[in-house]
């Protein structure tokens, strides 16, 4: 199995093995991303685990550091500069994610052909941990804080070599 980190970075070691352990069960995508954020709930790590120059993130938007990338799973960590947002989009596998600085307010929508509709919003905090599976996992992520944010997220697919987790975007009008 070809895995790919990209330095020794404090707490990934663990995770990366944790992880490991969930996905060899087979459980369904659902299962799978509520355990591994069952695992990230007590295991979260902290800014320490991204470099001085990787939470300095990009100007006005958003970077995702692939921190360990293997067939069935990938960790990325996502630094948010204040107000950074991305388009309304899906995703191609299940997901898990912990916040460990700023606020993550994510908009969840569903798809109805022609229009996409709210329904949800959840402001997630330091130390907040979720998971969710497609379908239905349309959603906006932006940092509303008024601090660099990052937050650790571990896809159930090679994000190394896809690129990022994005499986589709959305330009629908919202009603």
């Amino acid at each position: 199995m070809e895995m790919t980190t990209t330095t020794a970075r404090p707490g990934l070691s663990g995770l990366v093995t944790g992880i490991g352990r969930i996905v060899a069960l087979g459980l369904s995508p659902r299962a799978t991303a509520r355990e591994v954020a069952t695992l990230l709930r007590g295991n979260l790590p902290g800014v320490g685990i991204l470099t001085p120059e990787e939470r300095a993130g990009v100007p006005g938007g958003y970077a995702s550091h692939v921190l360990h990338a293997q067939a069935d799973f990938s960790v990325t960590a996502v630094v948010w500069q204040p107000a950074a947002e991305t388009v309304i989009h899906d995703h191609v596998s299940w997901c898990a994610f912990g916040v460990i600085s700023g606020i993550e307010h994510e908009t969840l929508y569903r798809d109805m052909g022609d229009h996409l509709v709210e329904i949800g919003r959840a402001a997630n905090r330091p130390g907040d941990v979720s998971g969710f599976a497609p379908p239905g996992d349309i959603h906006r992520v932006r940092n509303t804080s008024g601090e660099v944010g990052v937050s650790l997220h571990v896809y159930g697919a090679d994000i190394g070599k896809l690129g990022n987790s994005i499986r589709r975007t959305y330009d629908l009008p919202v009603r």
